[in-house]
């Protein structure tokens, strides 16, 4: 009877983890909120006749609009850092079951999710005054798209240059290294696994903030963009070459923005 107990657990938070991302993704696909159409502004909405020819007016800021604009970033993030994170959150499910098992208290691994969460959801709210304020000086346009080659160019080249950075390499093994993290910042208690949850969101923000800020290159309501990253992120933290992956893109983002900020020398 335990043993089919903790194998429920296990389908349990399996189950959880799937249905908030695809829950996020659908919310993402949906618009996120703004009453826009997330294919639309992809430039794949075919009955609205494409996204790029689609007429948005642009919304006024009130604390009512930031809210919106917040859960955009905060869903949109947990779409595509959740299924990342899934391997260590189902490992902490494990320990906590074999600790249950063993007749000690344990704590439910949505408690180290919501840490994780957390740490997203503080990036999100830097997101939103970025987003504010570029919006304020006019570098992003309708489409949620930088206006100007330097800002494209800048965001490239860091983000770029991050992928060779030791601090992204510090963070990514981290990332990479459930096991690791776990065994060498464990916590006890419901407060304990809420702030590892919030540590393992901080060192995940610490690898990808960069990446994520892309979004402001690409467009931020841009499915390409928001899969590619996705993808990427996953690809980077589980396949075994991951780091090299990342030495790859880097030099490809820097190679990228430098084109971008000369084109317009050679105009």
């Amino acid at each position: 009877m335990l043993e089919l107990a903790l194998r429920r657990d296990r389908v349990i938070v399996i189950a959880i983890l799937v249905a908030v991302t695809l829950g996020s993704w659908l919310f993402v696909l949906g618009g996120a909120g703004t009453g826009m159409s997330t294919l639309g502004m992809t430039g794949l909405d075919l009955a609205a006749g494409g996204g790029m020819r689609m007429a948005f007016t642009a919304t006024a800021w009130s604390p009512g609009y930031a809210v919106v604009m917040f859960f955009m970033w905060w869903i949109m993030m947990v779409a595509m850092m959740l299924p990342s994170a899934s391997p260590t959150v189902l490992l902490f499910a494990r320990i906590h079951r074999k600790q249950r098992e063993r007749g000690e208290a344990h704590v439910p691994a949505i408690v180290f999710g919501g840490g994780y969460l957390t740490a997203w959801a503080g990036f999100s709210i830097i997101a939103t005054a970025a987003q504010y304020g570029l919006e304020q000086a006019g570098l992003l346009n309708m489409m949620m798209v930088s206006t100007v080659p330097w800002l494209g160019g800048g965001l490239l080249i860091v983000a770029g240059l991050w992928q060779f950075s030791p601090w992204k390499q510090a963070c990514l093994n981290h990332c990479r290294s459930p096991l690791s993290f776990l065994m060498t910042r464990w916590r006890t208690g419901w407060k304990g696994a809420f702030v590892m949850g919030l540590d393992h969101g901080a060192f995940c923000l610490g690898c990808c903030w960069f990446l994520m800020a892309l979004l402001f290159f690409g467009g931020i309501m841009n499915l390409w963009w928001i899969g590619g990253l996705a993808l990427y992120v996953l690809a980077e933290k589980t396949v075994p070459a991951g780091h090299w992956l990342g030495y790859g893109l880097g030099a490809i983002l820097t190679a990228w923005g430098a084109w971008l900020l000369a084109s317009p020398l050679f105009a």
